[in-house]
């Protein structure tokens, strides 16, 4: 069934869509498709949404990588790969990278993998070190620092 929406209308619902929080390109576009638009009507009406700055990929990648990482706490590598799967450009992964401070970044990782631990009931020490790091991998942290942490983690408690 074809949607009985005027361009203008479907125009203002983006802007709407847009505004509400930073979109992605390939986010908009989807959405525009479930509406039964056409590619003319789609690419028309995301070259004004760029025109009239309601969508920036830059900013979206910048409040992506900042938000995931206070937010959900997670690591780098979580973060570069969601926004791939997004297809944002390197060079926007790189720009939003840099949102996240080098210091904050450290402290996050060492709380949440001080709480993980704690959290952990398991008795075997190599099925609790397997889910301890199998998480913090998961949450996208670099596999050297979540090993030495472990290390650290398991001599310093118990």
């Amino acid at each position: 069934m074809q949607n009985p929406l005027t361009i203008n209308e479907v125009t203002k619902k983006m802007e709407t869509y847009c505004a509400y929080q930073e979109r992605c390109h390939a986010e908009v576009v989807s959405k525009m498709r479930n509406l039964g638009l056409k590619s003319v009507e789609i690419d028309e009406i995301v070259v004004h949404l760029i025109a009239q700055n309601f969508l920036n990929e830059e900013r979206f990648a910048q409040a992506f990588a900042r938000g995931k990482h206070r937010i959900k706490n997670w690591g780098v590598q979580r973060i570069v790969n969601e926004l791939k799967a997004k297809n944002i450009s390197s060079y926007n992964i790189n720009t939003a990278l840099k949102e996240i401070d080098a210091d904050e970044y450290l402290t996050a990782f060492h709380t949440l993998a001080e709480k993980h631990w704690e959290s952990l009931t398991e008795k075997n020490a190599l099925k609790k070190r397997k889910k301890f790091c199998d998480f913090l991998l998961r949450k996208g942290y670099d596999a050297d620092q979540v090993y030495a942490k472990a290390k650290w983690l398991e001599k310093n408690t118990d």
